[in-house]
């Protein structure tokens, strides 16, 4: 069965190794030609559970098969070659190589090292309402590095443990303690604070995006709020209002909420 608990797979196997449960460490070495996994894709495999995944399917499940004999058999290691082709039930077409090892206390040494380079990318979401908690919920599950931001206490409740929560009179100030590269993405209570936190996002000059929800009018309204509020105009060029997909009419704060992970989930993968 797999395992919903989305800890980290150096977390398990430190907790495995802690409770004495005998587990094995799945890598893919080698990706050749169509493959559902990249080359360092790791798994953990126990009697009974599944942690991570090398892509499903009829490859997952032989690999798991060999990867509890190897358990059984308390064998150290072995490593594997197979075909993804109809042999297996499987028309990717490539090949994969693994290396099927007992899990040791050494192997923390690599999954942490792994977990480290891993990327992951930075969002500030300005606005714990309906909309930010779906936004929040979705990215949770994805390789970002979530803050949510609001000036109410108690809108900060109830969202996942991944979510850095943070409460505070002054949203701009976060906007401004921000790392390079951040992506901001604000749908706050009040259009007024939208503009400023939006205004601030813009200003600073190193942004990966700056997305605000609204119409074509709250964009030439905000437009107009740069100039009288002392801003350069031509911040709003670099706005990205509406957000997600202007041309999907469905607007349930988990559509949005999608439309917006997926943006963004391009914009960082463009980048790097």
């Amino acid at each position: 069965m797999k395992n919903p608990d989305q800890s980290s797979l150096f977390a398990i196997a430190e907790k495995l190794l802690d409770q004495q449960t005998p587990a094995a460490l799945v890598m893919v070495v080698e990706a050749l030609g169509s493959t559902p996994r990249n080359a360092g894709t790791q798994m953990i495999v126990t009697r009974d559970a599944l942690f991570g995944t090398i892509g499903g399917g009829r490859l997952e499940w032989m690999v798991c098969e060999e990867a509890r004999g190897l358990i059984e058999q308390q064998i150290n290691n072995k490593t594997i070659e197979i075909p993804l082709g109809p042999e297996i039930g499987q028309c990717c077409g490539g090949k994969v190589v693994l290396e099927i090892s007992r899990l040791q206390q050494k192997h923390l040494v690599t999954l942490q090292i792994s977990e480290d380079s891993q990327q992951e990318w930075t969002v500030q979401i300005h606005g714990a309402g309906h909309t930010g908690h779906a936004l929040c919920r979705a990215l949770a599950l994805l390789p970002f590095k979530t803050e949510m931001v609001d000036c109410r206490a108690e809108a900060l409740v109830d969202l996942p443990d991944a979510i850095t929560k943070s409460h505070t009179p002054l949203p701009e100030a976060s906007v401004k303690a921000a790392t390079a590269d951040t992506a901001f993405v604000i749908f706050t209570h009040d259009h007024q604070l939208d503009f400023l936190i939006a205004a601030e996002a813009l200003k600073r000059g190193d942004a990966t995006y700056v997305g605000m929800i609204g119409s074509k009018t709250k964009r030439a309204v905000f437009k107009n709020w740069l100039q009288e509020n002392g801003y350069d105009p031509r911040l709003a060029e670099k706005l990205v209002s509406p957000i997600g997909n202007p041309s999907f009419k469905d607007k349930r704060p988990e559509i949005i909420a999608a439309l917006v992970a997926a943006e963004l989930i391009q914009l960082f993968s463009d980048r790097n």
